[in-house]
């Protein structure tokens, strides 16, 4: 049986992986971590879910949290998984975590974690976005420089961070498949008289609206036709059973810093 403390545990994505954890044969909650103040500090962490109770409270320590821990699955913010990562270094402890927007240090944070302890760091869990992942870096190689690629990503108005980590890395492979770097030729949307479109160009665009869990498209496009591939996800459940599927990865992996790509047998 995995051991699982999870950070961020009532937030919209913390919930739904404390359901998928109850959900699973071989995962339990032994710890429910949030920040100070949290109106549901001190509630059973199951209740907060809409489960039975689980026999575990929300705190806001996550020192005493982690001490039964095989794995923490951080989805909180970026200054949460510094905190995370710090401690899972030092007991030795397993991370997995899906939070976007760390800036250079915090992610230098993980790859220092990384060094000692398995950390698996991926912007979507889903098995579809990883599966269009793959799918898009070999569409690019086959289609080659006389397609524009252009991506638009949508999601609810409460998400902090633009453009999503999942459009992000979407770019990323693309640029990777086609001998680009995206701090060459990125361009994240455009205003004014812009000019004729660069074909070196990957362009990523960001929609908020209402509560779009996620939709992500990759166009392809040139004279006379236009290729597009797309995902939705319906609900945060996809993500939340990814995040449970990489704890279970993470809790016998070697050291190291790993994406679903790796988790998912994917590379």
């Amino acid at each position: 049986m995995i051991e699982i403390t999870l950070v961020g545990a009532c937030g919209r994505m913390g919930k739904r992986i404390a359901v998928a954890i109850d959900g699973s044969d071989d995962t339990k909650i032994c710890g429910a971590v949030e920040y100070a103040g949290h109106q549901e500090l001190g509630r059973d962490i199951g209740e907060a879910a809409g489960l039975s109770a689980a026999g575990v409270t929300v705190t806001d320590q996550l020192a005493e949290a982690i001490k039964n821990a095989g794995v923490v699955i951080d989805f909180a913010l970026p200054d949460s998984v510094v905190r995370s990562a710090g401690l899972c270094l030092e007991k030795k402890i397993p991370l997995v975590t899906g939070v976007t927007g760390l800036n250079a240090d915090q992610v230098g944070v993980l790859e220092k974690a990384a060094a000692e302890i398995a950390v698996v760091w991926a912007p979507n869990m889903s098995v579809g976005v990883n599966l269009m992942f793959k799918v898009a870096g070999e569409v690019a190689r086959v289609l080659g420089d006389d397609y524009d690629v252009e991506i638009l990503e949508t999601h609810h108005r409460f998400k902090r961070d633009a453009p999503s980590g999942t459009a992000k890395r979407l770019a990323e492979v693309i640029a990777e498949a086609l001998g680009r770097k995206m701090d060459e030729v990125g361009c994240w949307g455009r205003k004014g008289i812009t000019g004729e479109r660069d074909r070196r160009e990957i362009a990523v665009h960001s929609i908020r609206s209402g509560d779009v869990v996620g939709e992500h498209t990759a166009v392809f496009g040139t004279l006379g036709e236009r290729f597009e591939i797309t995902h939705r996800a319906h609900s945060r459940d996809t993500f939340a059973r990814g995040a449970v599927v990489a704890a279970r990865f993470a809790a016998r992996a070697d050291p190291g810093l790993y994406d679903m790509q790796d988790v998912l047998g994917l590379r």
